[in-house]
Protein backbone atom coordinates (compact mmCIF):
# COMPACT_ATOMS: atom_id res chain seq x y z
CA UNK A 1 0.00 0.00 0.00
CA UNK A 2 1.42 3.37 -1.04
CA UNK A 3 1.69 6.35 1.31
CA UNK A 4 -1.11 8.03 -0.61
CA UNK A 5 -3.38 5.02 -0.08
CA UNK A 6 -2.45 4.89 3.62
CA UNK A 7 -3.27 8.58 4.04
CA UNK A 8 -6.56 8.13 2.23
CA UNK A 9 -7.44 5.13 4.40
CA UNK A 10 -6.58 7.09 7.54
CA UNK A 11 -8.89 9.91 6.45
CA UNK A 12 -11.68 7.40 5.90
CA UNK A 13 -11.17 5.91 9.36
CA UNK A 14 -11.16 9.40 10.91
CA UNK A 15 -14.40 10.19 9.10
CA UNK A 16 -16.00 7.02 10.49
CA UNK A 17 -14.76 7.75 14.03
CA UNK A 18 -16.02 11.34 13.85
CA UNK A 19 -19.35 10.12 12.49
CA UNK A 20 -19.57 7.63 15.35
CA UNK A 21 -18.94 10.40 17.91
CA UNK A 22 -21.58 12.62 16.32
CA UNK A 23 -24.10 9.78 16.25
CA UNK A 24 -23.26 9.13 19.91
CA UNK A 25 -24.61 12.57 20.83
CA UNK A 26 -27.65 12.11 18.58
CA UNK A 27 -28.46 9.11 20.76
CA UNK A 28 -29.55 11.60 23.44
CA UNK A 29 -32.78 12.04 21.49
CA UNK A 30 -33.48 8.32 21.87
CA UNK A 31 -33.61 8.30 25.67
CA UNK A 32 -36.71 10.47 25.88
CA UNK A 33 -38.20 8.17 28.53
CA UNK A 34 -35.73 9.72 31.02
CA UNK A 35 -37.51 13.05 30.46
CA UNK A 36 -41.03 11.72 29.80
CA UNK A 37 -42.47 11.59 33.33
CA UNK A 38 -40.97 14.86 34.56
CA UNK A 39 -41.94 16.79 31.44
CA UNK A 40 -45.48 15.35 31.50
CA UNK A 41 -45.92 16.39 35.14
CA UNK A 42 -44.25 19.81 35.08
CA UNK A 43 -45.36 21.14 31.69
CA UNK A 44 -48.37 19.13 30.47
CA UNK A 45 -50.31 18.50 33.69
CA UNK A 46 -49.57 14.77 33.64
CA UNK A 47 -50.57 14.21 29.99
CA UNK A 48 -48.11 11.64 28.63
CA UNK A 49 -49.39 11.88 25.05
CA UNK A 50 -48.75 15.65 24.97
CA UNK A 51 -45.27 15.20 26.41
CA UNK A 52 -44.55 12.44 23.90
CA UNK A 53 -45.23 14.83 21.01
CA UNK A 54 -41.71 16.20 21.51
CA UNK A 55 -40.24 12.74 20.85
CA UNK A 56 -42.55 12.27 17.85
CA UNK A 57 -41.56 15.62 16.38
CA UNK A 58 -37.80 15.16 16.70
CA UNK A 59 -37.98 11.89 14.76
CA UNK A 60 -40.55 13.18 12.27
CA UNK A 61 -38.45 16.25 11.51
CA UNK A 62 -35.38 14.01 11.25
CA UNK A 63 -37.10 12.12 8.45
CA UNK A 64 -38.37 15.28 6.72
CA UNK A 65 -35.02 17.07 6.89
CA UNK A 66 -32.87 14.14 5.79
CA UNK A 67 -33.65 14.29 2.03
CA UNK A 68 -32.89 18.00 2.06
CA UNK A 69 -29.69 17.30 4.00
CA UNK A 70 -28.60 14.83 1.34
CA UNK A 71 -29.00 17.44 -1.39
CA UNK A 72 -27.18 20.08 0.66
CA UNK A 73 -24.33 17.65 1.36
CA UNK A 74 -24.06 16.80 -2.35
CA UNK A 75 -23.52 20.48 -3.16
CA UNK A 76 -21.83 21.91 -0.07
CA UNK A 77 -20.17 18.81 1.38
CA UNK A 78 -20.92 16.71 4.46
CA UNK A 79 -18.67 18.85 6.68
CA UNK A 80 -20.69 22.07 6.26
CA UNK A 81 -24.00 20.23 6.48
CA UNK A 82 -23.13 18.56 9.78
CA UNK A 83 -21.71 21.81 11.19
CA UNK A 84 -25.02 23.56 10.51
CA UNK A 85 -26.84 20.58 12.02
CA UNK A 86 -24.82 20.93 15.23
CA UNK A 87 -25.68 24.62 15.47
CA UNK A 88 -29.39 23.87 15.06
CA UNK A 89 -29.29 21.10 17.68
CA UNK A 90 -27.71 23.53 20.14
CA UNK A 91 -30.31 26.20 19.39
CA UNK A 92 -33.12 23.66 19.59
CA UNK A 93 -32.20 22.28 23.00
CA UNK A 94 -31.60 25.79 24.36
CA UNK A 95 -35.08 26.79 23.12
CA UNK A 96 -36.58 23.71 24.79
CA UNK A 97 -34.95 24.70 28.08
CA UNK A 98 -37.07 27.89 28.11
CA UNK A 99 -40.42 26.04 28.07
CA UNK A 100 -42.88 26.04 30.98
CA UNK A 101 -46.51 25.10 31.61
CA UNK A 102 -47.71 28.32 29.94
CA UNK A 103 -45.56 27.95 26.82
CA UNK A 104 -45.22 24.19 26.51
CA UNK A 105 -45.12 24.60 22.74
CA UNK A 106 -41.52 25.86 23.11
CA UNK A 107 -40.55 22.29 23.99
CA UNK A 108 -42.15 20.99 20.80
CA UNK A 109 -40.51 23.77 18.76
CA UNK A 110 -37.04 23.47 20.30
CA UNK A 111 -36.58 19.78 21.09
CA UNK A 112 -38.89 18.56 18.34
CA UNK A 113 -38.79 20.84 15.31
CA UNK A 114 -35.44 22.68 15.48
CA UNK A 115 -33.65 19.76 17.15
CA UNK A 116 -35.17 17.33 14.65
CA UNK A 117 -34.01 19.39 11.68
CA UNK A 118 -30.51 19.53 13.17
CA UNK A 119 -30.58 15.80 13.65
CA UNK A 120 -31.75 15.35 10.05
CA UNK A 121 -28.77 17.32 8.77
CA UNK A 122 -26.33 15.08 10.64
CA UNK A 123 -27.86 11.60 10.65
CA UNK A 124 -28.13 10.25 7.10
CA UNK A 125 -25.29 12.46 5.79
CA UNK A 126 -22.72 10.81 8.08
CA UNK A 127 -24.04 7.37 7.10
CA UNK A 128 -23.81 8.24 3.40
CA UNK A 129 -20.26 9.55 3.80
CA UNK A 130 -19.09 6.34 5.49
CA UNK A 131 -20.67 4.20 2.78
CA UNK A 132 -18.86 6.23 0.11
CA UNK A 133 -15.55 5.74 1.92
CA UNK A 134 -16.07 1.97 2.30
CA UNK A 135 -18.52 0.90 -0.44
CA UNK A 136 -17.64 -2.80 -0.10
CA UNK A 137 -18.47 -2.88 3.61
CA UNK A 138 -21.77 -1.01 3.74
CA UNK A 139 -23.35 -3.22 6.41
CA UNK A 140 -20.32 -3.09 8.70
CA UNK A 141 -19.64 0.67 8.55
CA UNK A 142 -23.34 1.51 8.74
CA UNK A 143 -23.63 -0.77 11.76
CA UNK A 144 -20.63 0.87 13.44
CA UNK A 145 -21.92 4.40 12.92
CA UNK A 146 -25.53 3.84 13.91
CA UNK A 147 -24.31 1.77 16.87
CA UNK A 148 -23.04 5.09 18.17
CA UNK A 149 -26.62 6.35 18.12
CA UNK A 150 -27.73 3.49 20.36
CA UNK A 151 -24.63 3.65 22.56
CA UNK A 152 -25.39 7.32 23.18
CA UNK A 153 -28.24 6.18 25.39
CA UNK A 154 -25.87 4.09 27.50
CA UNK A 155 -23.33 6.88 27.82
CA UNK A 156 -25.70 9.76 28.44
CA UNK A 157 -28.45 8.14 30.54
CA UNK A 158 -26.47 8.28 33.82
CA UNK A 159 -25.16 11.75 32.89
CA UNK A 160 -28.69 13.03 32.27
CA UNK A 161 -30.02 11.31 35.42
CA UNK A 162 -27.30 13.03 37.45
CA UNK A 163 -28.01 16.37 35.80
CA UNK A 164 -31.76 16.15 36.44
CA UNK A 165 -31.16 15.31 40.10
CA UNK A 166 -28.53 18.05 40.40
CA UNK A 167 -30.98 20.66 39.13
CA UNK A 168 -33.81 19.63 41.46
CA UNK A 169 -34.99 16.14 40.53
CA UNK A 170 -37.77 14.74 38.34
CA UNK A 171 -40.19 17.46 37.32
CA UNK A 172 -37.67 20.23 38.03
CA UNK A 173 -34.29 19.42 36.50
CA UNK A 174 -35.21 18.49 32.94
CA UNK A 175 -35.19 22.00 31.47
CA UNK A 176 -31.77 22.95 32.85
CA UNK A 177 -30.49 19.62 31.57
CA UNK A 178 -31.63 20.59 28.08
CA UNK A 179 -29.41 23.67 28.38
CA UNK A 180 -26.40 21.50 29.28
CA UNK A 181 -27.09 19.20 26.34
CA UNK A 182 -27.26 22.20 23.98
CA UNK A 183 -23.58 22.81 24.73
CA UNK A 184 -22.75 19.12 24.21
CA UNK A 185 -24.31 19.15 20.74
CA UNK A 186 -22.54 22.34 19.73
CA UNK A 187 -19.11 21.07 20.77
CA UNK A 188 -19.26 17.48 19.50
CA UNK A 189 -21.07 18.05 16.19
CA UNK A 190 -19.22 21.21 15.19
CA UNK A 191 -15.76 19.91 16.15
CA UNK A 192 -16.49 16.46 14.71
CA UNK A 193 -17.51 17.96 11.38
CA UNK A 194 -13.90 19.09 10.84
CA UNK A 195 -12.87 15.45 10.26
CA UNK A 196 -15.64 14.66 7.75
CA UNK A 197 -13.62 14.79 4.55
CA UNK A 198 -15.08 13.56 1.30
CA UNK A 199 -13.52 10.40 -0.19
CA UNK A 200 -11.16 10.66 -3.18
CA UNK A 201 -12.41 10.14 -6.71
CA UNK A 202 -11.39 6.46 -6.71
CA UNK A 203 -13.63 5.67 -3.74
CA UNK A 204 -16.47 7.71 -5.17
CA UNK A 205 -16.17 5.83 -8.44
CA UNK A 206 -16.22 2.49 -6.63
CA UNK A 207 -19.28 3.56 -4.67
CA UNK A 208 -21.06 4.65 -7.82
CA UNK A 209 -20.03 1.62 -9.87
CA UNK A 210 -23.49 0.12 -9.88
CA UNK A 211 -26.13 -0.37 -12.52
CA UNK A 212 -28.93 0.30 -10.04
CA UNK A 213 -28.04 3.88 -9.11
CA UNK A 214 -31.17 5.98 -9.35
CA UNK A 215 -31.96 9.59 -8.57
CA UNK A 216 -34.49 10.43 -5.84
CA UNK A 217 -37.12 11.35 -8.46
CA UNK A 218 -36.62 7.99 -10.18
CA UNK A 219 -36.80 6.14 -6.88
CA UNK A 220 -40.13 7.78 -6.03
CA UNK A 221 -41.63 6.23 -9.17
CA UNK A 222 -40.78 2.69 -8.10
CA UNK A 223 -43.16 0.49 -6.04
CA UNK A 224 -40.14 -0.84 -4.13
CA UNK A 225 -39.65 2.56 -2.48
CA UNK A 226 -43.16 2.63 -1.06
CA UNK A 227 -42.91 -0.95 0.13
CA UNK A 228 -39.57 -0.33 1.88
CA UNK A 229 -40.88 2.86 3.48
CA UNK A 230 -44.08 1.19 4.66
CA UNK A 231 -42.18 -1.72 6.18
CA UNK A 232 -39.85 0.75 7.93
CA UNK A 233 -42.90 2.46 9.45
CA UNK A 234 -44.42 -0.79 10.67
CA UNK A 235 -41.18 -2.29 11.94
CA UNK A 236 -40.23 0.49 14.35
CA UNK A 237 -43.53 1.01 16.16
CA UNK A 238 -42.82 -1.46 18.98
CA UNK A 239 -39.20 -0.39 19.47
CA UNK A 240 -39.96 3.33 19.52
CA UNK A 241 -42.87 2.75 21.88
CA UNK A 242 -40.57 0.95 24.28
CA UNK A 243 -37.84 3.58 23.95
CA UNK A 244 -40.34 6.28 24.85
CA UNK A 245 -41.93 4.44 27.76
CA UNK A 246 -39.35 1.98 29.13
CA UNK A 247 -38.93 3.88 32.37
CA UNK A 248 -42.65 4.54 33.03
CA UNK A 249 -43.41 0.87 32.33
CA UNK A 250 -40.80 -0.26 34.85
CA UNK A 251 -42.06 2.24 37.45
CA UNK A 252 -45.66 1.14 36.92
CA UNK A 253 -44.61 -2.45 37.60
CA UNK A 254 -43.18 -1.54 40.99
CA UNK A 255 -39.56 -1.33 39.85
CA UNK A 256 -39.04 2.38 40.43
CA UNK A 257 -35.75 1.95 42.28
CA UNK A 258 -34.24 0.14 39.29
CA UNK A 259 -36.24 1.76 36.46
CA UNK A 260 -33.08 3.26 34.97
CA UNK A 261 -32.04 -0.31 34.12
CA UNK A 262 -34.86 -0.34 31.58
CA UNK A 263 -33.53 2.75 29.86
CA UNK A 264 -29.94 1.51 29.92
CA UNK A 265 -30.83 -1.99 28.76
CA UNK A 266 -32.75 -0.84 25.70
CA UNK A 267 -30.08 1.73 24.87
CA UNK A 268 -27.22 -0.78 25.18
CA UNK A 269 -29.09 -3.53 23.32
CA UNK A 270 -30.12 -1.03 20.65
CA UNK A 271 -26.48 -0.14 20.05
CA UNK A 272 -25.33 -3.76 20.05
CA UNK A 273 -28.14 -4.72 17.69
CA UNK A 274 -27.15 -2.07 15.16
CA UNK A 275 -23.62 -3.43 14.99
CA UNK A 276 -24.46 -7.14 15.12
CA UNK A 277 -27.37 -7.15 12.67
CA UNK A 278 -25.47 -4.92 10.25
CA UNK A 279 -22.66 -7.48 10.17
CA UNK A 280 -25.08 -10.42 9.95
CA UNK A 281 -26.90 -8.85 7.01
CA UNK A 282 -23.63 -8.66 5.00
CA UNK A 283 -23.79 -12.48 4.95
CA UNK A 284 -27.49 -13.29 5.37
CA UNK A 285 -28.79 -10.51 3.13
CA UNK A 286 -30.80 -7.43 4.09
CA UNK A 287 -34.23 -8.81 3.23
CA UNK A 288 -33.75 -12.12 5.05
CA UNK A 289 -32.40 -10.28 8.07
CA UNK A 290 -35.40 -7.95 8.17
CA UNK A 291 -37.72 -10.98 8.02
CA UNK A 292 -36.03 -12.37 11.14
CA UNK A 293 -36.24 -9.02 12.91
CA UNK A 294 -39.95 -8.61 12.15
CA UNK A 295 -40.82 -12.09 13.39
CA UNK A 296 -38.87 -11.53 16.60
CA UNK A 297 -40.46 -8.11 17.15
CA UNK A 298 -43.97 -9.51 16.79
CA UNK A 299 -43.31 -12.17 19.43
CA UNK A 300 -41.55 -9.84 21.88
CA UNK A 301 -44.24 -7.14 21.62
CA UNK A 302 -46.77 -9.69 22.87
CA UNK A 303 -44.44 -10.85 25.66
CA UNK A 304 -44.37 -7.30 27.10
CA UNK A 305 -47.89 -7.95 28.31
CA UNK A 306 -47.23 -11.25 30.09
CA UNK A 307 -43.79 -11.17 31.76
CA UNK A 308 -43.47 -10.20 35.41
CA UNK A 309 -40.83 -8.69 37.67
CA UNK A 310 -37.29 -8.21 36.44
CA UNK A 311 -37.98 -10.30 33.33
CA UNK A 312 -39.45 -7.14 31.82
CA UNK A 313 -35.90 -5.84 31.52
CA UNK A 314 -34.95 -8.87 29.43
CA UNK A 315 -37.85 -8.25 27.07
CA UNK A 316 -37.04 -4.53 26.91
CA UNK A 317 -33.43 -5.33 26.01
CA UNK A 318 -34.41 -7.84 23.32
CA UNK A 319 -36.83 -5.38 21.76
CA UNK A 320 -34.01 -2.83 21.68
CA UNK A 321 -31.65 -5.41 20.15
CA UNK A 322 -34.03 -6.11 17.27
CA UNK A 323 -34.93 -2.44 16.86
CA UNK A 324 -31.25 -1.65 16.39
CA UNK A 325 -31.19 -4.16 13.55
CA UNK A 326 -33.84 -2.25 11.65
CA UNK A 327 -31.84 0.97 11.94
CA UNK A 328 -28.68 -0.63 10.54
CA UNK A 329 -30.39 -2.59 7.76
CA UNK A 330 -32.68 -0.07 6.12
CA UNK A 331 -29.82 2.28 5.10
CA UNK A 332 -27.99 -0.68 3.53
CA UNK A 333 -31.17 -2.01 1.91
CA UNK A 334 -31.77 1.45 0.44
CA UNK A 335 -28.23 1.49 -0.99
CA UNK A 336 -28.67 -1.98 -2.52
CA UNK A 337 -32.04 -1.24 -4.11
CA UNK A 338 -31.37 2.29 -5.31
CA UNK A 339 -27.58 2.61 -5.41
CA UNK A 340 -24.90 4.18 -3.22
CA UNK A 341 -24.36 7.33 -5.26
CA UNK A 342 -27.49 9.12 -3.95
CA UNK A 343 -27.97 7.11 -0.78
CA UNK A 344 -27.95 10.09 1.61
CA UNK A 345 -30.87 11.71 -0.18
CA UNK A 346 -32.66 8.46 -1.05
CA UNK A 347 -32.42 7.15 2.49
CA UNK A 348 -33.73 10.50 3.65
CA UNK A 349 -36.94 9.77 1.74
CA UNK A 350 -37.10 6.23 3.16
CA UNK A 351 -36.85 7.82 6.61
CA UNK A 352 -40.34 9.24 6.06
CA UNK A 353 -41.52 5.82 7.18
CA UNK A 354 -39.46 6.09 10.33
CA UNK A 355 -40.89 9.53 11.07
CA UNK A 356 -44.45 8.33 10.57
CA UNK A 357 -43.70 5.36 12.81
CA UNK A 358 -42.40 7.74 15.48
CA UNK A 359 -45.61 9.76 15.46
CA UNK A 360 -47.78 6.64 15.51
CA UNK A 361 -45.84 4.94 18.30
CA UNK A 362 -45.76 7.93 20.66
CA UNK A 363 -49.45 8.67 20.23
CA UNK A 364 -50.55 5.05 20.55
CA UNK A 365 -48.28 4.46 23.53
CA UNK A 366 -49.13 7.84 25.09
CA UNK A 367 -52.88 7.24 24.76
CA UNK A 368 -52.80 3.88 26.50
CA UNK A 369 -50.27 5.08 29.09
CA UNK A 370 -52.69 7.88 29.99
CA UNK A 371 -55.42 5.29 30.49
CA UNK A 372 -53.08 3.11 32.54
CA UNK A 373 -52.10 6.09 34.71
CA UNK A 374 -55.72 7.12 35.23
CA UNK A 375 -56.71 3.66 36.49
CA UNK A 376 -53.30 2.97 38.10
CA UNK A 377 -53.30 -0.28 36.14
CA UNK A 378 -50.40 -1.07 33.82
CA UNK A 379 -52.43 -3.83 32.16
CA UNK A 380 -54.32 -1.04 30.38
CA UNK A 381 -51.19 -0.63 28.25
CA UNK A 382 -51.68 -4.13 26.76
CA UNK A 383 -53.46 -2.97 23.55
CA UNK A 384 -50.53 -0.72 22.60
CA UNK A 385 -48.11 -3.61 22.24
CA UNK A 386 -50.73 -5.83 20.61
CA UNK A 387 -50.96 -3.12 17.95
CA UNK A 388 -47.14 -3.14 17.68
CA UNK A 389 -47.17 -6.91 17.15
CA UNK A 390 -49.84 -6.56 14.46
CA UNK A 391 -47.69 -3.93 12.71
CA UNK A 392 -44.80 -6.40 12.58
CA UNK A 393 -47.05 -9.07 11.05
CA UNK A 394 -48.23 -6.67 8.34
CA UNK A 395 -44.58 -5.76 7.77
CA UNK A 396 -43.78 -9.42 7.13
CA UNK A 397 -46.49 -9.59 4.47
CA UNK A 398 -45.18 -6.44 2.77
CA UNK A 399 -41.64 -7.82 2.80
CA UNK A 400 -42.86 -10.87 0.87
CA UNK A 401 -44.43 -8.51 -1.68
CA UNK A 402 -41.18 -6.52 -1.87
CA UNK A 403 -39.20 -9.71 -2.47
CA UNK A 404 -41.56 -10.66 -5.32
CA UNK A 405 -41.27 -7.13 -6.74
CA UNK A 406 -37.47 -7.35 -6.76
CA UNK A 407 -37.51 -10.76 -8.48
CA UNK A 408 -39.92 -9.43 -11.09
CA UNK A 409 -37.77 -6.37 -11.82
CA UNK A 410 -34.67 -8.56 -12.19
CA UNK A 411 -36.33 -11.10 -14.48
Amino acid sequence: MSNEQKNSSAKGVRAVIASFAIQLTLGICYIWSVFQTGIAESIFDGNHASAGIAFSLVLAMLSLASPVAGKIAAKQGTRKTVFIGGILLGIGFFTASQANSNIGWLLWLGYGVIGGIGMGLTYSTTIGLAQRWFPQKKGLVTGIIVAGLGLGGVVFTPVIEFSINFFGGVGYGELNTFMVLAVVFLVVCCVGSIFLEEPPAANAAAAAASDNDVTPSEMLKRPAYYLVTAVFLLSVVGGLMMIGFARPIAVARGLESTATIGVLSIAMANSLGRLCWGTVSDKLGRINTIFVLLIGSAILSLLVNVVDGYFIYVVIALIGFLFGGFLSNFPSLTAELFGVKNVATNYGFVLFGFGAGAIASSQIGGHFMNIASTYDDISRLVPAFVIAAACSVVGIVLMFILKLNIKKSQA
